[in-house]
């Protein structure tokens, strides 16, 4: 399968186009809106609820992004829906997934990262592959755990699918993997299970052999993320496809 043109044609907006200064939030529908009126594709990144729905959110809890404290997972749909979004002028709630598609209503193409706990559990998959079924705009899936991309070769072949890598694993959320799932991500030793159509990298990373030999030999375009400043641009113009961004306008 060929990757979609779209895909390496503009840059990708970081969970929308989103500025906390002017009160559009991360992954708000005001953000995508924000978004699809500059003509930007969008990064959106999603989550399990405790009744195996999904909701556009990036954080595992509340507390950073809302009024509320606790795990998104042990809170239903219909009260995820009914909180509001810290800094948001324009009234967001959190968005289910269901509702943000079709509000996007395929305005822009979407770049669906699937959030994991590197459990197993494909619970939340499965529910986006579900809610996509339905959906008639353009669209790709990722994400930082193979065993995800792998389930959506396995499920869902027609779906264009990515994963997201980097070198070191370095970060507090990242504490939980063995020394044996990093080197093995950082490598793509995971690649005969996965056979993802594309990459997304962390653009700190790049060059390196599991980027720079999947262009060239895979064939693979490659994203990065996430590019706040010229350096990181610059890098990621020399050495990949693509770029999701935020913090400026490219």
């Amino acid at each position: 399968m060929s990757t979609p043109s779209w895909l390496v044609a503009k840059p990708i907006a970081h969970r929308g186009l989103h500025n906390k200064a002017e009160g559009i939030i991360e992954n708000t529908i005001s953000a995508a809106e924000a978004a699809i009126a500059r003509g930007f594709p969008i990064e959106l990144d999603v989550q399990l609820t405790a009744d195996n729905e999904a909701i556009v959110f990036h954080d595992f809890e509340l507390d950073r992004l809302t009024g509320d404290t606790g795990l998104v997972v042990e809170r239903k749909l219909s009260a995820l829906t009914g909180i509001g979004i810290s800094g948001a002028t324009g009234g967001d709630k959190i968005p289910s997934f269901k509702d943000y598609l079709a509000k996007i209503a395929g305005r822009t193409p979407l770049v669906v990262e699937i959030k994991s706990k590197f459990n197993g559990d494909m619970r939340l998959t499965k529910r986006v592959i579900e809610t996509l079924a339905d959906y008639n705009g353009p669209f790709v899936v990722k994400s930082f755990d193979p065993d995800i991309v792998a389930y959506l070769r396995e499920n869902a072949p027609s779906i264009t699918r990515g994963f997201i890598g980097e070198l070191e694993y370095a970060s507090k959320s990242d504490s939980f993997l063995s020394s044996e799932q990093k080197h093995r991500m950082a490598n793509l030793l995971h690649f005969s299970e996965t056979q993802p159509h594309f990459l997304s990298w962390r653009v700190k990373d790049i060059p390196c052999a599991s980027t720079h030999l999947s262009r060239i030999l895979g064939n693979l375009p490659v994203m990065t993320w996430t590019v706040r400043n010229p350096e990181d641009r610059a890098k990621a113009e020399k050495h990949a496809d693509q770029m999701v961004f935020e913090g400026f306008l490219p």
